[in-house]
């Protein structure tokens, strides 16, 4: 049987230097899925030939003179796109810990967010108790001790 209680939690502060190194991960790890999503896009590109058509039709309608090749370069381009990457990394993670200064800053104020969960709790049904035997006294002859009276003492009443 589950027993379900609504639990209201808020929220009113973030450390930030935790915040600061978790977005410092997420960022870097977004970071670099887009150099890596990048270089593989140019691969697919380069092989497929894209890039020097795109330089033919500029020199055709006149707007690089002959010889020029501004794709030929995939070296340039990955130092860029890793620059772009740390660049934007970085940016990110500082603008996350910003967000959560603000965050603390504007949460004295109006007192954070609040929300509700709902906490569940599993109950199990008590199994029969089992009745109750007495230990074999000393000097009764090691009987049973059932023609003495005998008291139940609860285990918690003895641990003080």
């Amino acid at each position: 049987m589950a027993q379900v209680r609504r639990v209201r939690r808020i929220i009113r502060k973030f450390d930030s230097w935790t915040v600061f190194k978790v977005a410092a991960v997420f960022w870097l790890i977004v970071g670099l899925a887009l150099v890596l999503g990048s270089v593989m896009f140019w691969s697919i590109l380069d092989a497929s030939g894209i890039p020097s058509s795109i330089t033919e039709t500029l020199v055709n309608i006149g707007l690089f003179e002959q010889g020029t090749d501004p794709f030929g370069d995939s070296e340039r381009f990955l130092r860029v796109a890793t620059f772009m990457s740390i660049t934007f990394s970085a940016m990110a993670a500082a603008l996350t810990t910003l967000s959560s200064v603000m965050y603390n800053l504007i949460s004295d104020i109006v007192g954070g967010v609040e929300f509700i969960v709902l906490e569940e709790t599993l109950t199990q049904a008590a199994p029969a108790p089992r009745p109750y035997q007495t230990p074999p006294r000393p000097g009764n002859g090691g009987g049973s001790g059932a023609d003495a009276p005998t008291q139940e003492t609860p285990i918690s009443s003895l641990r003080r």
